[in-house]
């Protein structure tokens, strides 16, 4: 009841840069590429059936083309409620801000 007004706890894997901006990191399963992503609110979060925010994108690795899609799902506050990937695993912010020091 006290948490009425508390902001819900941040994504693991997706980091806002502003309030328009949000970026995130996956590494293809085949090869272990690393791809990052950056994308705004505006141009290329749109919206899906059940009325949430959706950014959804193919991915191809630029070395070895592993290909895979990663799916990041929003509430309609821009709270971010699910992270999915199809051939790749998200990075974790903590792990490419520290600049994967803990490997």
């Amino acid at each position: 009841m006290f948490n009425l007004f508390r902001k819900p706890p941040a994504n693991p894997n997706v980091k806002q840069d502003d309030a328009q901006t949000f970026r995130v990191r996956v590494r293809t399963v085949r090869h272990g590429e690393i791809v990052e992503f950056r994308f705004t609110k505006g141009a290329h979060i749109g919206i899906d059936d059940d009325g949430n925010y959706v950014f959804r994108k193919p991915v191809v690795s630029p070395q070895h083309l592993d290909r895979g899609e990663l799916v990041v799902q929003f509430n309609n506050r821009y709270q971010v409620l699910s992270t999915t990937g199809d051939g790749v695993e998200f990075v974790p912010v903590a792990e490419w801000e520290d600049g994967g020091r803990d490997r």
